[in-house]
């Protein structure tokens, strides 16, 4: 499945009208299983679709480490959404009870690329288990100013589209680390911080997240969860996101990070 669909268009502007051929970013439902039940369904950009999976269980506290991570595959046959947009993630370990507390504790709902906490019952269930982000180093104001314009270069179907969203993760000196597009900034974050999981770089307390949105509560969410120490955004973080930033930082994080993006 590609990122993008070839569609018709009129457009308009300059006085004329004549219809063309162009693209538009792709929109498909994918449906996560967790050892075989059916988890949730998201809206989402066909790709990187093994890393969204993994990144959405992480922000739920059902995956912890690679460790609780048996196997990750489509399901073939399946006739639900069409076996390209169903996959099924067996887990191990501990992680088989947290996903069934998960399931017995979630409305089963279809999530919109734009939805962080659909499914959840209360602001209160999201902040369970939400241990304080603990890193002693800062980013500097110019870097931070940089790191709009780096996101940018890395945003390839955005240039074909112009209708997605970004997310990547950059070291303290603002070199690209990691980047995922989709229409969703939620499964954007959720697939750059998949894939660091899948690749064993974990936890990510050594890294800043940069969005090409807003910085909203789930942003935030996310982030802690990753144990990301800083958090930036192309535009203006919500109320509630600055509340949990404040509140899940550490001690020794606010003495380092006074001046961070975070």
């Amino acid at each position: 499945m590609q990122p993008v669909d070839v569609v018709r268009v009129l457009p308009a502007g300059d006085g004329s009208i004549e219809r063309r051929q162009d693209v538009a970013a792709a929109e498909e439902p994918l449906e996560i299983r967790l050892n075989g039940a059916p988890f949730v369904v998201t809206m989402r950009t066909p790709g990187a679709d093994r890393e969204l999976a993994i990144g959405l269980l992480v922000s739920e506290r059902i995956i912890a480490s690679v460790d609780d991570i048996g196997t990750i595959r489509y399901c073939a046959g399946a006739t639900d959404h069409g076996e390209d947009n169903v996959i099924d993630v067996t887990l191990v370990g501990r992680a088989v009870a947290r996903a069934d507390a998960a399931l017995s504790g979630r409305r089963l709902v279809t999530t919109t690329a734009a939805c962080g906490v659909c499914g959840r019952r209360s602001i209160e269930d999201l902040l369970q288990n939400i241990a304080p982000v603990s890193s002693g180093w800062s980013m500097t104001a110019a870097i931070a100013a940089a790191l709009p314009e780096r996101l940018r270069g890395a945003q390839t179907v955005f240039d074909e589209t112009g209708g997605l969203h970004a997310a990547g993760l950059f070291d303290r000196e603002g070199t690209l680390v990691a980047s995922a597009e989709d229409v969703g900034r939620h499964n954007a974050v959720d697939k750059v911080v998949g894939g660091q999981l899948l690749a064993d770089r974990w936890p990510l307390a050594e890294v800043a997240l940069f969005v090409s949105g807003r910085t909203s509560f789930e942003i935030v969410q996310k982030a802690v969860v990753a144990g990301i120490p800083v958090v930036g955004a192309v535009s203006a973080p919500s109320s509630l996101a600055i509340d949990l930033a404040a509140a899940t930082r550490s001690i020794s994080t606010r003495a380092s990070n006074a001046s961070s993006s975070r």
